[in-house]
């Protein structure tokens, strides 16, 4: 008999929004598998539970050479609880590798709902929330952050980002920059704790607020690209767009066609709006 392996979902915030079968999964676990071995200590203590278990670490420096050992303790029938330090694990935490190797033994896994960063997140945006895609963390590097943002900037679906703090007055400046300064976005911090904060508008004006520095736990949630038809794209909208590939490489030519298609105009359409901006020193 293999054993089971448990994701279990840990407090973004308040300890409150423990679910209870997360203390029952705690208690009686044969091995807990934990990004922090302090921070569950302490989340063990604030629930009140003594574990039985043997409690190994698990993070992103040891998580290729401990998958193997979790996987030989799951093929000899121990019950491996999985937690990180908030949310649920594999969703921009450890997690993913150790599901894989699970699966691919078939062993059995199951999860313990808990709180979602990304899910509180959308919730709280006011923006669509009928389709969504969650983007994780961006490139720290800001040329490879442009190109990521460059690669989803059609997305029509709302966006969910992850952000350390002090690069999120840079990242939002860069989402103003590839989706447009008026894009509606909302920056979620320190959500379920004590100073937790929503702020919404568009992408420029949000970019402007961050600049004075701030704090916390950060989710950013982005609205998707608009449905355009070619009467609703204008001159600047278009130019922006042949900016955003020629920056990404593409020679202008190749980029005011691709536009044109896009935006379902000849290409002498795009091609005149290029030249009036160019002109006008835009």
């Amino acid at each position: 008999m293999t054993g089971t392996l448990v994701l279990a979902g840990t407090p973004i915030g308040d300890i409150a929004d423990a679910p209870p079968r997360l203390a029952e999964e705690l208690a009686g676990a044969d091995v807990i598998a934990a990004e922090d071995t302090r921070r569950l200590r302490r989340l063990t203590q604030a629930l009140g539970v003594t574990p039985k278990g043997r409690v190994v670490s698990y993070f992103e420096g040891n998580e290729s050479a401990r998958t193997p050992e979790l996987v030989e303790e799951l093929l000899g029938g121990a019950r491996v609880l999985l937690v990180t330090d908030a949310g649920m694990p594999s969703v921009s935490d450890p997690g993913y590798r150790l599901v894989a190797a699970a699966v691919a033994k078939d062993v059995r896994v199951t999860a313990v709902p808990g709180p979602s960063a990304v899910l509180t997140a959308l919730a709280l945006s006011g923006l669509p929330v009928d389709r969504f895609c969650f983007e994780g963390f961006l490139p720290r590097k800001a040329g490879e952050r442009l190109s990521r943002l460059r690669e989803v900037a059609d997305e029509r679906r709302t966006l969910v980002y992850f952000e350390a703090p002090h690069r999120l007055d840079d990242t939002l400046a860069a989402m103003a920059e590839v989706f447009g300064t008026e894009r509606r976005a909302a920056v979620c911090r320190e959500l379920t704790k004590t100073y937790e904060e929503v702020r919404r508008g568009p992408l420029a004006e949000l970019a402007r607020w961050a600049a004075e520095g701030v704090r916390g736990e950060i989710t950013v949630v982005v609205e998707g690209a608009p449905e355009t038809g070619p009467e609703e794209l204008d001159a600047g909208e278009l130019v922006r767009r042949v900016r955003v590939r020629e920056e990404a490489g593409e020679r202008r030519k190749e980029a005011i066609a691709a536009v044109a298609v896009e935006a379902g105009l000849p290409k002498r359409v795009v091609f005149d709006a290029v030249v009036a901006a160019k002109r006008a020193g835009e």
